[in-house]
């Protein structure tokens, strides 16, 4: 059974690219084209492979780093057939232009949603909240970040596997009752620890496509302590309400799989 997960908080290429750029520490007006663009098409790569929905516009981000990473090898002075850049430009001018306003843009929208608004409780009622707020001190993490974790889970896996045999193909749904499960006997668990006993890489995906279906359900919540610290999953106040209706749905799927 193939599932898409198609996340609202997926905020585009230019993202990505601020993403890695952050993550190789280099200096934004000075980006080491080859070796963004190596690690943007494995990103690609990987979302594709977790049947994440990859809107056209990272399709054409990456065609635009492929050519800026062609015209910079080029020699000094020379310009690929039928363009007509002014000669000694940058080629990653353009590009770094972009990723500066975006940034300027990203971090007025993060203040700006950090600031506390006045009349905002005005008409409010003492009705319970429909979800706890994520405790203080931890923080949520990106799709982005998620998508890093995930690489380092799956390049822990045997590399050396000759012949691989499945016995048991556990579905997107099972593999959700089975983290509920987890999460009712422990109530928080590491990201990594989820993947303890995955063997293949289509362990890894089944798992990590579970956790993005219970997210988007709010059965649970992804957090993270500090920048780079390590990210746990917890249950959220929908978590039983969620497990109710992924019963339900498996026994469906059952039934109408007999």
């Amino acid at each position: 059974m193939s599932t898409n997960v198609q996340l609202e908080i997926f905020e585009g290429p230019l993202d990505l690219l601020l993403h890695l750029i952050k993550k190789n520490e280099v200096n934004i007006t000075d980006i080491p084209i080859a070796t963004i663009t190596e690690q943007y098409l494995a990103t690609l790569e990987l979302m594709q492979t977790l049947n994440l929905d990859v809107a056209g516009e990272f399709l054409v981000m990456a065609a635009t780093l492929i050519h800026i990473k062609s015209r910079m090898l080029l020699p000094a002075g020379e310009t690929a057939p039928d363009e007509d850049e002014d000669e000694g430009a940058d080629p990653r001018d353009e590009l770094v232009k972009r990723l500066l306003e975006y940034q300027r843009f990203k971090d007025a929208a993060e203040q700006l949603e950090q600031r506390e608004v006045l009349t905002r409780d005005v008409f409010a009622r003492n009705a319970a909240p429909t979800e706890t707020p994520t405790p203080a001190g931890f923080r949520e993490i990106s799709v982005l970040e998620l998508l890093a974790a995930i690489q380092r889970v799956i390049e822990r896996l045997p590399k050396d596997v000759v012949h691989e045999v499945i016995l048991d193909k556990i579905t997107v749904r099972q593999k959700m009752t089975l983290l509920l499960d987890r999460l009712r006997a422990q109530a928080q668990v590491y990201f990594e620890s989820l993947f303890d006993d995955a063997k293949t890489r289509m362990d890894v995906v089944v798992t990590f496509l579970a956790m993005l279906e219970l997210v988007k359900v709010r059965a649970i919540r992804i957090v993270q302590e500090e920048l780079s610290g390590p990210i746990m999953i917890e249950a959220a106040v929908g978590m039983d309400q969620a497990a109710e209706q992924v019963t339900l749905d498996e026994a469906e799927e059952e039934q109408h799989g007999t």
